[in-house]
């Protein structure tokens, strides 16, 4: 089993709320999956993954398939942020899908629980 450790967003309030889950394993899942908030103790909640990085901080990337670090040539977006118009740069990112390698996970809020999430992680 994997440990990971977790970032919740809270659209609505504008915060969120990290800890670190053990005994956990949601190898082969993709960015953009529904979660059930039971399996890590937030009973109720309904949590989407949105992104998440590896050990070396090498961020997940929603349009490339797979679990593997690739080379991509990017105009912008997750991994980097141009300076410039125009300006492109080939950077190392990870694919959409959970995997070994996967330490931090990102996730928001999508259906509430009965208690609030402060209650839970207390």
């Amino acid at each position: 089993m994997a440990g990971y450790i977790v970032v919740i967003g809270d659209p609505e309030k504008g915060t969120s709320h990290q800890f670190e889950v053990e005994d956990v394993d949601w190898s082969g899942r993709t960015l953009g999956e529904t979660v059930d908030g039971t399996e890590i103790g937030l009973p109720g909640y309904e949590l989407e993954l949105t992104g998440g990085s590896d050990a070396a901080g090498r961020p997940m990337r929603a349009d490339v398939e797979g679990r593997q670090p690739t080379e991509v040539l990017s105009s912008g977006g997750t991994g980097f942020h141009p300076s410039r118009k125009g300006e492109r740069k080939r950077i190392t990112v990870r694919g959409n899908e959970i995997g070994g390698d996967t330490v931090q996970l990102n996730m928001k809020i999508t259906t509430r629980g009965d208690q609030s999430i402060e209650e839970l992680l207390e």
